[in-house]
């Protein structure tokens, strides 16, 4: 498939949890113009910690800059987890490393584009806590493996026990809600038609109060991808390898928050 832009946010690489075999397989089936890497594309709290880089991550690197030879854009956007790239900021041939960038789709929307991490209180005020959450969700991560070993065994499909525990856990909620809440009001003060963000590893598209929120979900739990076409449409895509592109499906992972739909949003829904 071509898409106009696709932005894909958390991939995480570093990390054991990292979904690189299938981030391989969407960048070599799916080509655009431009690519977005909405913050934490590696991890480097995790590989001070354990020093994970199997052979596919780096192929994960060089298919993204070989792209990027061949004429696709790309823009970096740093996170807390790859915050070393603040020190590069700048454009070096087709690869853009900034703090945050405006996008403007192809129906002349303004949709800024940042990670997400300046509306987290723990990371701007209490970075030891946000330290000890990552080691918690990192717990949780690997003992998806065994169980999904197991459930594998058992004929069913896989399960996120971290995801499940998001959905479940009535702090995390209120948590995502408020984040989004928090984006969206950045977005109003930036004068923007919308907000692409990562981060909180929910993927998501919603229309609150007017502005389109859109979170490209990660690479770890859920391998998820926001493209836009050529007509401006912007789709959440959940990337199963060997399956190709299909439709995420219904993600209800965090409270609805408007009427629209969470799957499709079509530019002119959301025109002034």
């Amino acid at each position: 498939m071509e898409y106009k832009t696709v932005w894909i946010s958390d991939l995480h690489l570093g990390t054991r949890g990292c979904n690189a075999r299938g981030l391989l397989d969407f960048l070599r089936h799916n080509e655009f113009r431009t690519l977005y890497l909405v913050g934490d594309a590696i991890d480097i709290w995790r590989l001070k910690k354990d020093r994970c880089w199997p052979q596919t991550h780096n192929d994960v690197v060089q298919k993204i800059l070989r792209k990027a030879r061949h004429g696709t854009k790309i823009v970096v956007i740093p996170g807390n987890h790859d915050e070393f790239c603040h020190n590069f900021l700048g454009v070096y041939g087709n690869v853009a490393i900034k703090t945050r960038d405006v996008h403007t789709t192809a129906t002349g929307r303004r949709l800024l584009v940042m990670h997400g991490h300046e509306f987290d209180t723990v990371i701007k005020h209490a970075k030891w806590l946000a330290y000890l959450g990552d080691a918690g969700y990192t717990f949780l991560l690997n003992a998806n493996r065994p169980l999904n070993y197991l459930r594998q065994r058992l004929g069913l499909g896989y399960w996120s026990l971290s995801a499940y525990a998001k959905r479940r856990v009535k702090n995390a909620v209120s948590y995502i809600s408020q984040f989004q809440e928090a984006v969206v009001r950045y977005a109003e003060m930036y004068d923007a038609d919308g907000i692409v963000c990562g981060h909180i590893h929910t993927p998501a598209i919603r229309n609150i109060r007017g502005v389109a929120y859109y979170n490209c979900g990660d690479w770890v739990e859920n391998s998820t991808a926001l493209v836009e076409n050529f007509d401006g449409t912007i789709r959440l895509f959940h990337w199963q390898e060997a399956e190709f592109a299909i439709d995420a499906g219904p993600i209800p992972l965090v409270p609805d928050m408007s009427d629209q739909s969470d799957l499709l949003v079509s530019e002119p829904e959301y025109s002034a």
